[in-house]
């Protein structure tokens, strides 16, 4: 099977398929591992036992049932986009994934942050690699893999934009502001190379050369610990609360999506229009861009604030 999953692997050889080639690995090395540990000479073919199929869907229920919607698709969509190539190789001849089905999404019409939750998350004492990521996504409102995929050379820092690669391999551009200006020249120390945002050692296991700072050898940061690092030093912002720290870490908390819805509400709540909103969020069409738009509770009690009859003059 590790076969089977570095043939797969290797047809996602495009540029603009770096981050999905980085995503999709992570879950079917999960599956190798779970079905054709070192030792055992289990292969692909074997999936299309009823005996198998049952024991995939157990296994992928149970790994990935606890998680949120997204997660839980995104890791599916790997998996059946690895099924079908290897349905188009003749190595399988039935879906082993055919028991398993995508999760629907309930509406989150709560998820953008107060501006002044985003003021306070600006004003943590943070490294300056954090302080910059987070100020970029919420001034680009941009998605964090397109952000986390800059290269130093991307950048046009004399225009405060970039160009970025959106979902669908779209290039698109996204445009700072002052705060994630003042910030990148601290950031890049000089380097005019690489990845914009690095991990803070040297890569431990052989990366492409895209990945790497060649001078320092550092690698790209990767979402999942970009994500990980902003959920843990923003946690006790979003649960003022709670004291306790066994209970503060198991509290649910912000994470770097946020950033971007919270951008765009706030751009429309400011009276940005359609257009612009489309090209700020790198959406396609209105009907994505909807959930993104809807005010904030705050948003709408000054509106009601504003229009109430009887308020105190």
């Amino acid at each position: 099977m590790p076969a089977a999953v570095a043939a797969y692997l290797a047809t996602l050889n495009g540029p603009e398929q770096r981050q999905t080639q980085r995503a999709y690995r992570s879950t079917l090395r999960a599956l190798a591992a779970e079905f054709s540990p070192p030792g055992t000479l289990f292969t692909v073919a074997e999936l299309d036992t009823e005996a198998n199929v049952a024991a995939l869907t157990e296994w992928f229920t149970g790994r990935w049932s606890t998680k949120a919607a997204a997660t839980f698709n995104r890791h599916l969509d790997a998996l059946r986009s690895a099924v079908a190539f290897w349905t188009d190789q003749g190595w399988l001849t039935t879906d082993p994934t055919r028991r398993l089905r995508r999760r629907g999404r309930a509406p989150d019409r709560t998820r953008a942050l107060a501006v002044a939750d985003i003021e306070a998350i600006f004003d943590l004492d943070v490294p300056i690699r954090e302080k910059t990521l987070w100020q970029m996504l919420y001034e680009t409102a941009a998605r964090s893999s397109e952000v986390l995929a800059l290269n130093v050379e991307d950048l046009d820092r004399r225009n405060r934009r970039a160009k970025v690669t959106r979902k669908g391999s779209a290039v698109d551009v996204v445009v700072w502001q002052t705060g994630t200006a003042r910030l990148l020249p601290k950031l890049l120390n000089g380097r005019a190379k690489g990845p914009v945002f690095l991990t803070e050692r040297r890569a431990r296991v052989a990366l492409a050369p895209a990945d790497l700072d060649p001078v320092s050898g550092r690698a790209r940061l990767s979402y999942r610990r970009a994500e990980e690092i902003f959920n843990e030093l923003t946690k006790p912002l979003a649960h003022p609360d709670i004291t306790d720290p066994h209970q503060l870490a198991a509290a649910p908390g912000w994470t770097l999506h946020d950033l971007r819805h919270s951008a765009l509400t706030h751009a429309a709540e400011a009276g940005a229009n359609t257009s612009t909103l489309l090209a700020f969020s790198g959406h396609t069409s209105v009907a994505s861009l909807a959930r993104y738009t809807r005010v904030s509770p705050d948003a709408l009690a000054r509106w009601q604030a504003r229009r109430d009859p009887h308020r105190c003059r």
